[in-house]
């Protein structure tokens, strides 16, 4: 890897981590306002917008070995966005944050329990203090407890199930072929979801949702450049800024003040995520797939 590329891939990562945050934050302003299935759809809907140029240019969709398949990951892609909007609307933003960063466990979980990938013990060791971290941070039985909070760590179990797939699915599939049919196969499913509850956005509010779609879409590009530039183990970490630029802007939009159980519980999550991934060997190198 060249220098010149590796800190360029950085610089990509840090403004991820931001456009990520912002779309929080986004989701926050429309709570209350726009169901999530409609965030959701939205999202989706002018995510495909911007990128439909390149996939006309660049993709060859029926070359994919795959149709059934792509359904059923777009759905899981779909269900793990919204139920991570639902927490992001009602819970601490910074809490749903941190919680959702158990994902790389239940994704070394479910790469051992259903992929029969081989595991080390510090995988093991990275499972169990997350899981130790989370507690910390949701408290459950006492009287501070979030319900909230579970749909963000419905989230994280419902994207390393998406990540599971798109692991099996890159072995006869392009990265390019992968994330279009994601892109285009999520619009009719959030169409289909969120009918039941649709209300029609002010202009306002169809204004934050276009630029929550679009932020969404550079932030998948960046962040797919950005690993093909330089290698996982400098660019992973990086995804952890997150926390800390959400807290941020939390209280500067809402005022909330993380609790400190809150920056207890995130440390172990995070340690326990990095030593828990580093424990697990893949078969192959997926592209990458970020909410």
């Amino acid at each position: 890897m060249q220098p010149g590329r590796t800190g360029l891939a950085v610089c990509m990562m840090v403004a991820a981590a931001f456009l990520n945050s912002l779309d929080a934050v986004i989701v926050r302003l429309l709570a209350g306002d726009v169901h999530p299935l409609m965030i959701g759809f939205f999202r989706s809907f002018f995510g495909l917008l911007v990128v439909t140029p390149w996939i006309v240019s660049r993709v060859d969709l029926k070359a994919s070995p795959y149709r059934v398949l792509h359904v059923l990951r777009a759905g899981l892609k779909l269900a793990s966005l919204v139920a991570l909007f639902v927490a992001f609307a009602h819970a601490p933003l910074a809490d749903a944050t941190a919680i959702n960063f158990t994902m790389p466990m239940f994704l070394v979980l479910g790469a051992w329990l259903v992929l029969k990938e081989r595991v080390g013990l510090s995988s093991v060791i990275g499972i169990v203090a997350g899981f130790v971290g989370v507690m910390i941070i949701i408290r459950p039985g006492a009287s501070g407890f979030d319900q909230w909070l579970l749909f963000a760590l419905a989230g994280a179990v419902l994207t390393a199930a998406s990540q599971l797939m798109l692991r099996r699915m890159a072995l006869r599939d392009s990265a390019d072929r992968l994330v279009a049919w994601n892109l285009i196969t999520t619009v009719p499913l959030g169409v289909i979801v969120m009918l039941p509850v649709w209300s029609m956005p002010t202009w306002s509010q169809l204004g934050l949702l276009a630029v929550q779609g679009a932020l969404g879409a550079l932030n998948m590009t960046l962040i797919t450049r950005a690993f093909g530039m330089a290698p996982a183990s400098v660019l992973a970490p990086l995804d952890f800024l997150r926390l800390p630029v959400v807290a941020l802007m939390a209280l500067s939009f809402f005022s909330e003040v993380p609790a400190a159980q809150m920056w207890i519980g995130a440390a172990i999550i995070i340690g326990a995520a990095i030593i828990g991934t580093r424990g697990m060997t893949w078969r192959r190198k997926p592209p990458v797939d970020k909410p």
